[in-house]
């Protein structure tokens, strides 16, 4: 099996864990605490290898690439939703948010749960919502745990780009999941994909025809 359809098995399987608590949640509240395991863990992630964690450990990127990225128009993720300003802004929105109602509900373990899965509904219908309209990962543009790790993922396990093998054929700008475009690198000089916002996700390494990324 190659490498995409290594990922889309991935993907589909994260998917199922995405709809088992998205919609399990709302009978048995307590799986809303997935949420904040899943928040722990990508955080913790991304200190060592970036935003990897968004390519497929992520259900919901993943309920978002493998199911609405084909019937999504796939236009251009606006530049709002990429500046760092504006995400910091709706990462601490959502931070304020959360905190605020959590502590309402701090002595009631049920209504907790609760509360996460009524978030984790709500962000998912606004994340189809912009994926249908625009892009499957607009939504992952402004994630709060994204944007975390964009913070602290600038160096960590760069995908490396060979100048002298590559032929500007653009495939790894057609195909990359969160739009960062690697071939603007290569013009700019660069040896590496240099993006916090890379999702290591590998896609346009097995897209290369002559090879020029690798890990």
């Amino acid at each position: 099996m190659d490498y995409v359809k290594t990922r889309k098995v991935k993907q589909f399987l994260s998917s199922i864990i995405f709809f088992f608590v998205v919609i399990g949640g709302w009978f048995y509240p307590y799986l809303g605490y997935f949420i904040p395991f899943c928040m722990l863990l990508g955080m913790g992630s991304g200190f060592f290898s970036g935003r990897k964690w968004c390519d497929w450990a992520c259900p919901r990127g993943s309920f978002y690439d493998f199911f609405i990225s084909p019937i999504s128009p796939r236009k251009e993720i606006p530049k709002l939703l990429k500046n760092i300003n504006f995400r910091l802004i709706v990462l601490a929105l959502l931070m304020a948010f959360m905190l605020v109602n959590l502590a309402f509900r701090w002595f009631d373990p049920l209504k907790i749960g609760k509360f996460f899965v009524i978030l984790l509904t709500s962000t998912t219908v606004l994340g189809i919502i912009l994926a249908l309209f625009i892009h499957p990962r607009s939504w992952c543009s402004i994630c709060p745990i994204g944007t975390l790790i964009f913070l602290t993922a600038d160096k960590k396990k760069r995908l490396k780009i060979d100048s002298s093998k590559c032929i500007s054929c653009k495939l790894c700008d057609k195909n990359c999941p969160i739009q960062i475009n690697p071939s603007k690198f290569k013009q700019q000089g660069e040896v590496v994909i240099n993006d916090p916002d890379c999702l290591r996700c590998g896609v346009c390494i097995s897209v290369c025809p002559k090879k020029a990324i690798s890990k």
